[in-house]
């Protein structure tokens, strides 16, 4: 049984060839299990121990995030795309739903609900992507967890190509489900180096808003570090916000980090090192989310 506090390294992620080269690299789409199928469903038991469990059903969607494949929101997306069939017929109906026995298939494979939840954080390196599976066979963040985990873990947002640091992964469809909506209002922190001085009015003005490319960007807080350094938090993240801001600024970006996550810092993680999230921590987070949902909710009234 693993620790929850020990810090697992993949050699790979150090290999400075492999990080340069993304552009030449190759992507594993795993293994698939031959065992032995055990079902799982809404209440964690395997089917051959209830008595009822002939009658359990769930939603095709819920089926799949409770197997690891993505968040309940993706995995509507990947319904409504024809990617997935049961017992043979390809479905696309939202409101379908899986029985105890049915086959069930993404891509072509069998898809089969994961016995055990993990939750992982991540210290990404520049040079990969925030993808299961890269049509330009560049290297995945995935990839440098397979070795340790067998279960088919996704990420709970996205760091792009260039940038590093914090990104979560698991396989609890549940779990990411409730992080990543947008109500969570989960801070994001971010520290980023640029080639030159930044302009001061760039703080304020990230703080109360700026339109760029007809897109409106706005973050929680910005403060300077020195006057090449700087640190944002957001809670929203559009894709590239912060490079987009910047580069309106003229501002190259030197290094970009995520270093923390809601209540998870990168602490002492090296680049391409992970470990588990404790309870304790997976219980602070979907706090902070519930929190945040509360506080909506009240403003809204």
């Amino acid at each position: 049984m693993r620790d929850n506090n020990h810090f697992s390294k993949s050699p790979r992620a150090f290999d400075s060839k492999r990080i340069k080269s993304f552009d030449n690299g190759t992507h594993n789409e795993g293994n698939e299990n031959n065992g032995k199928r055990t079902e799982y469903f809404n209440n964690g038991t395997a089917p051959e121990d209830n008595e009822n469990s002939s009658k359990q059903e769930m939603r095709l969607q819920v089926y799949l995030a409770h197997a690891g494949v993505a968040s309940r929101r993706a995995c509507e997306k990947i319904i409504a795309e024809g990617r997935v069939s049961v017992n043979g017929t390809l479905v696309i109906d939202m409101g379908s739903k899986v029985r105890t026995g049915d086959t069930v298939l993404l891509d072509g494979k069998p898809v089969h609900p994961e016995a055990r939840k993990c939750y992982v954080l991540l210290n990404k390196p520049a040079g990969f992507v925030c993808t299961l599976s890269d049509e330009k066979g560049r290297p995945t963040a995935a990839d440098l967890l397979k070795e340790t985990y067998s279960e088919r873990l996704y990420n709970i947002g996205r760091l792009d190509m260039f940038s590093s640091g914090a990104i979560l992964f698991t396989n609890d469809g549940d779990f990411a489900a409730k992080i990543e909506h947008p109500s969570a209002q989960i801070e994001k922190e971010y520290v980023i180096e640029t080639t030159q001085d930044f302009p001061p009015e760039l703080l304020t003005r990230f703080e109360r808003g700026i339109r760029v490319d007809g897109i409106f960007y706005k973050c929680r807080s910005a403060a300077a570090i020195n006057r090449r350094k700087l640190r944002i938090v957001l809670v929203e993240g559009k894709i590239r916000e912060i490079r987009r801001v910047l580069d309106s600024f003229n501002c190259t970006i030197k290094r970009l980090v995520r270093v923390r996550i809601g209540n998870l810092e990168l602490g002492t993680l090296k680049a391409g090192e992970f470990r588990d999230l404790t309870a304790k921590e997976r219980q602070a987070l979907l706090d902070l989310a519930a929190e945040s949902k509360n506080e909506e909710r009240k403003y809204t009234e």
